[in-house]
């Protein structure tokens, strides 16, 4: 039957024998559907010899983690990382040292965004189970078949890093996953300074001053209410509603009610906290008028889809998914004359970037 370590000196215990591994596998369980900070829920780490659950409800105190988070000796293999970094965040500070699978399944030719069962399957030939996928991870006790299939998350991280390797090598390719793994190694920290909030949201860029200072005053209003009262933005207030504010600047409760976006409950609670907000902001009485969306222009169109007819046919020639070389997004800029993006540093510039130059 599948265990769990749910007391801190276990819990030190196994974090001084993995500082002698050579790799571990780690993968986090957590919530944060109904609050702004994630619950960790559990966590999962696995050696050469051992593969365990640690009840992170039980043992707030994850300190004994920290040295093995920062030790770049130490690889840390995890498949799609990003959330768990910024899961583990507070309480390890950057985790250094990551082999991210997800990125190492997708330069040796699978999808971009493969599974990490789809993967297992692929590479080790095993199916995993797929029936503890809507567990309630904050519900204790788990049950041995809910450990098991968390378990199952670490428990082929480590064969994987060896195949992926492997076939890394074989294509010479490992010196791009080295690249991306050096962009992704030791990331954070990943809060949000709420004076910055704003640019989270899109369609804001293009505003008049005066509108971008509303935008940055309401973002921050809502980042810091949404951090005190540990709750998601969207909740507090939604993406769409603080968008249209800062389109049509509400000046009275009448013309904040004709926002249909903002929430009747958030608009009796907070509307004259969010008015406030905006007499705060300072904006003149006459606005400038919202900028016309620019029609593409044809020509960068056309030239855009020519690239990115010329990413397909090297994804191919790769065996690669496009998408892992060039997204339309950076195709847009390169036609608009950026020449300091990813298409043209690194492997990428070797691989894509000179061909897309020469064809414009």
């Amino acid at each position: 039957m599948a265990g769990i370590i749910s007391d801190p000196g276990g819990f030190a215990q196994l974090c001084g024998e993995l500082q002698a591994e050579p790799a571990i596998g780690l993968d986090t369980e957590f919530l944060r559907e109904r609050t702004y900070f994630a619950q960790l829920c559990l966590m999962q780490l696995s050696g050469a010899a051992r593969t365990e659950c640690i009840d992170t409800l039980a043992i707030e105190e994850l300190s004994p983690l920290r040295p093995l988070m920062g030790e770049p000796r130490l690889c840390k293999v995890l498949h799609a990382a990003r959330q768990d970094q910024e899961v583990l965040w507070p309480a390890t500070g950057a985790i250094r040292g990551l082999f991210d699978t997800q990125v190492a399944a997708a330069l040796i030719g699978l999808p971009a965004q493969v599974g990490y069962a789809e993967l297992v399957r692929q590479l080790l030939q095993v199916t995993l189970p797929k029936a503890e996928t809507r567990t309630d991870w904050p519900r204790r006790p788990l049950t041995s078949a809910q450990l098991t299939y968390a378990l199952d998350d670490v428990r082929y991280l480590l064969p994987l890093r060896e195949r992926l390797t492997e076939r890394l090598r074989q294509l010479e390719r490992w010196s791009w996953f080295c690249e991306e793994m050096a962009q992704l190694d030791g990331a954070g920290p990943f809060t949000v300074e709420p004076e910055q909030a704003w640019r989270r949201i899109k369609g804001l860029s293009e505003l008049d001053p005066s509108r971008l200072e509303l935008a940055r005053r309401l973002g921050a209003w809502r980042e810091r209410r949404a951090v005190s009262a540990d709750r998601p933005r969207n909740w507090i207030l939604p993406d769409v509603a603080l968008r249209e504010m800062v389109l049509r600047v509400p000046r009275s409760s009448a013309e904040l009610a004709q926002i249909v976006e903002l929430p009747e409950g958030i608009r009796a609670n907070s509307g004259r906290e969010l008015l406030a907000v905006i007499e705060d902001s300072g904006l003149p009485a006459q606005l400038p008028p919202l900028p016309q969306r620019q029609r593409p222009d044809a020509l960068s169109s056309d030239t855009v889809r020519r690239l990115m007819q010329l990413v397909q046919q090297i994804g191919r020639e790769l065996g690669m998914a496009a998408e892992v070389l060039a997204t339309r997004r950076e195709l847009e800029r390169l036609v608009a004359g950026e020449r300091a993006g990813a298409l043209l540093t690194g492997w990428r510039r070797q691989v894509i970037g000179e061909r897309l130059l020469g064809a414009l």
